[in-house]
């Protein structure tokens, strides 16, 4: 059975109705799970949310909306990006409390941590485990992992912001998704490739699933479209597992790669291939880069033969939201999954705003709300329009893409070469469904 679901399908005009409803209908448990109260108790609640203030609260006389996290924090192939999208994520909600909190609340984003070690299983597990105390997720990091609880997160109507770019978030009800999908980006990429090096031949080397075959099946399209030779490579994750995509690189000598794996495998793959005497080039999907690979052996490779596709500006780029992150962050060290922590809960915070707003931070109410979201305001950090979740799959589609190339001066090793990507692949294509399941990759 898909996952795929019908994306928003809840009419925005019900939240005329649910408003009359919830006026004057707040609880007052201390039980996340019973509800709580709100600003001038006109706010309707059931799970997640309580009258009683949150842990260490900015705001002692807000009440408190718990949200939680499934982020991959000891043993799989993102461990050391999940603690720091954890950090992120926690320096944007704090900001938000600091400015007053939503509706008379202040968000908790700390206390419902779990590591889902990037697996199925393990997610399902401790999802089942905060189910019963949490509002919606601040954090599911993972594609595979995310989708082994979609369905249930549907039946819940508790809402989710996902650490990820696959294309089937466009069309689940439930995901407030952020940026281009790895399809997009991929599609840009070998555009970009074929347009500025001339490439006649392309290589996807991927995870299998709906990150890695995403973005394989967004290559395979854009391959398609220009003309060139493509070619089909799943690898598994692990530093002593991609022997056999380094040997496929070597010896079919491709013009361009399009990798979508983790930072360390990526590495492991660029570095190895270039020291076996390839001169292609390299083009990462937004989760192949992590600042700690120019301390590694591949750093010369990285900084000759790479380029990351990102969903947005760095680190040091210049924009409201981007000030705000760096401002959040202090003495932090920087890095890109931070910045991504930030990026992925403006969606979850444009909802709850409009779900406070209609008198009703329910489950149901936060579902009804996010779906008729038309816009998020990004701070400038992603185009206007971006966050069109009330429109159908297509409308939601962002498809502009920042090139970058490594650079040790940059404070996260990348610096934009090529801004607001958007090649003629990316833009005329249609998105009726999940780019994995539409593209045979043979």
């Amino acid at each position: 059975m898909s996952s795929t679901t019908t994306r928003r399908r809840v009419a925005a005009a019900s939240l005329a109705g649910l408003a009359v409803f919830a006026a004057g209908c707040r609880g007052g448990s201390e039980d996340p799970a019973d509800g709580g109260g709100g600003e001038g108790g006109s706010i309707a609640t059931d799970v997640g949310v309580t009258s009683d203030p949150c842990p260490e609260a900015v705001n002692p006389d807000n009440g408190c909306i718990y949200l939680g996290t499934l982020s991959d924090l000891t043993v799989g192939p993102f461990a050391a990006a999940g603690p720091t999208i954890v950090a992120g994520q926690e320096a944007f909600w704090n900001r938000v409390n600091e400015d007053g909190g939503i509706g008379g609340y202040d968000v908790n984003v700390s206390e419902y941590v779990r590591d889902n070690q990037y697996n199925p299983q393990v997610t399902n597990q401790v999802y089942q485990e905060i189910k019963p105390d949490i509002l919606g997720l601040a954090q599911t990091l993972g594609s595979p992992p995310t989708a082994s609880i979609v369905e249930d997160l549907a039946a819940e109507d508790i809402v989710a912001a996902p650490a990820g770019w696959t294309s089937l978030y466009l069309f689940q009800d439930v995901i407030l998704e952020s940026g281009p999908t790895y399809c997009a980006e991929a599609m840009n990429g070998v555009d970009y490739a074929a347009e500025t090096y001339s490439a006649e031949s392309v290589m996807a080397v991927h995870y299998a699933g709906d990150y890695g075959g995403d973005a394989a099946a967004g290559a395979s399209v854009a391959a398609e479209a220009n003309g060139l030779d493509f070619a089909n490579v799943e690898t598994t994750a692990g530093t002593d597992n991609q022997s056999a995509a380094v040997a496929a690189i070597v010896d079919q000598q491709p013009d361009v790669v399009v990798v979508s794996t983790g930072p360390a495998d990526m590495a492991t793959i660029v570095g190895q291939s270039v020291a076996a005497g390839f001169q292609g080039r390299f083009l990462g999907s937004s989760p192949t880069w992590n600042v700690a690979l120019l301390q590694s052996p591949a750093a010369p490779a990285l900084t000759a033969s790479y380029q990351l596709l990102g969903p947005w500006g760095p680190w040091d780029t210049d924009s409201p939201g981007h000030e705000a992150m760096r401002e959040a962050a202090g003495d932090t060290t920087p890095n890109e999954f931070f910045l991504s922590g930030w990026v992925w809960s403006y969606p979850m915070k444009a909802a709850l705003e409009a779900a406070a707003d209609s008198g009703d931070l329910t489950r149901e109410g936060l579902a009804t709300a996010s779906a008729a979201l038309e816009s998020v305001d990004y701070e400038g950090i992603l185009p206007e329009g971006s966050g069109n979740y009330a429109n159908g799959g297509d409308a939601a589609a962002v498809r502009t893409t920042q090139l970058s190339d490594v650079s040790a001066d940059a404070s996260t090793g990348v610096t934009v070469a090529e801004a607001d990507l958007e090649g003629s692949t990316a833009e005329g294509y249609e998105f009726t469904e999940p780019c994995y399941e539409a593209i045979d990759l043979g």
